[in-house]
C-alpha cells in the first residue's frame, strides 16, 4: 500500500538510510524499548515527539521542461522560470518559459564552475557552485555577472525568505546569510526526530519555512529555519510513471527543482534530466 511505502520511507529518514528510487529492501523493525523500573531520582518527563505530517504531491498540469538540463535551481518569477543547470562544462543561468520549456536567454559558466542552487534577491540572481567555495551574482535584467563572493563549504541549495538566504552543502547543516554580502549570520542542525539528516539539496523559501529535497529520494521537506526540525515529508514517488522513469535512463536524472508561486499557493517541481515539469498542490497522503 501507498502508506505503507510513505512510512517504510520516513523510518529510513529517521535511521539515516536513505533511500535511492527503486530499493526494495525492508527496513529492520525497531527493538522494543524497555521502560526502566521506578527509582528514588526524581520523575524526569520526556519531551514529546516533534509532530510531522506526510504528503503527497497533487498534480496540476504538467509542461515540457529541457532533459539535457541538469536541474540544480529553480526560481519562479510571475510566469517565468529562472533554472540554474550543472554539472562541469555545461553549468548555466537560463530564464525559461512556463508553457512551452523554451529557454529565452542564457549565460554559461566558464568549465570550472559546477553550478548549483539559485535564489533571486531583487533585481539580483545568486548562483552558489558545488566544490568551487563561489557564489555568482547576476542582473536579473541582463544577466550581467556584476559581483561574486566566497564561502567555505560546498554549495548545494539556495533560497530567499524576503530577509536572508538559506544555503545547504550536504551535511546536516542549514546556513544562514546575509543576501547583501553573503555573510554567515547562523547555521542549525537539520533534523528529524533527533536524527540528523544528510543531502538536503534544492531549497525554496515558503512562508517561513525552507523546503528542500532529500539528493536520490523521491523526498521532499519542510523545516522550521530557526530549529532545523522537519516537520512534513512529502513522498514524490508518484510524478513518474515506471516508464517515465526507465525512459530517463541515465542514474542521475534525480528529483531536484522546487519552485513556489505565491499567488496560486502552487508548488512546481522537476528533476536532473527530466523532460516534464509539474504544478502540484502538496495533500495529505492517503491513510489507506
Amino acid at each position: 500500500m501507498r502508506i505503507r511505502a510513505t512510512v517504510l520511507l520516513t523510518f529510513a529518514l529517521i535511521v539515516g538510510a536513505l533511500p535511492v528510487w527503486g530499493q526494495t529492501e525492508t527496513p529492520a523493525a525497531p527493538e522494543a524499548t524497555v521502560e526502566p523500573e521506578a527509582t528514588a531520582a526524581p520523575e524526569v518527563t520526556a519531551e514529546p515527539t516533534p509532530a510531522f505530517q506526510l504528503l503527497i504531491p497533487e498534480v496540476i498540469e504538467s509542461y515540457p521542461h529541457d532533459p539535457d538540463s541538469f536541474t540544480q535551481g529553480l526560481v519562479w518569477n510571475d510566469g517565468t522560470f529562472y533554472e540554474s543547470a550543472g554539472l562541469y562544462g555545461q553549468s548555466n543561468l537560463r530564464e525559461v518559459d512556463l508553457a512551452t520549456g523554451e529557454v529565452l536567454r542564457r549565460v554559461d559558466l566558464a568549465p570550472e564552475f559546477f553550478a548549483e542552487g539559485l535564489a533571486q534577491v531583487g533585481d539580483r540572481l545568486i548562483q552558489i557552485t558545488w566544490q568551487e567555495e563561489t557564489a555568482l551574482v547576476y542582473d536579473t535584467e541582463t544577466f550581467e555577472l556584476v559581483e561574486t563572493f566566497n564561502y567555505d563549504t560546498e554549495g548545494w541549495g539556495l533560497c530567499y525568505d524576503g530577509e536572508v538566504l538559506h544555503m545547504s552543502d550536504g551535511t546536516p547543516t542549514l546556513y544562514t546569510r546575509d543576501p547583501e554580502t553573503f555573510e554567515l549570520l547562523n547555521e542549525v542542525p537539520v533534523t528529524f526526530r533527533g536524527e540528523s539528516i544528510l543531502n538536503l539539496n534544492e531549497l525554496e523559501c515558503v512562508d517561513g519555512y525552507v523546503w528542500g529535497n532529500i539528493w536520490q529520494t523521491d523526498l521532499i521537506v519542510r523545516l522550521d529555519p530557526a530549529t532545523g526540525v522537519i516537520d512534513r515529508i512529502v513522498d514524490a514517488a508518484g510524478l513518474l510513471t515506471l516508464n517515465q522513469r526507465a525512459q530517463l535512463g541515465e542514474p542521475g536524472a534525480v528529483l531536484n527543482g522546487i519552485a513556489y508561486d505565491d499567488e496560486e499557493e502552487v508548488f512546481y517541481l522537476t528533476g536532473k534530466l527530466w523532460p516534464y515539469l509539474f504544478k502540484v498542490r502538496f495533500v495529505p497522503a492517503p491513510t489507506q
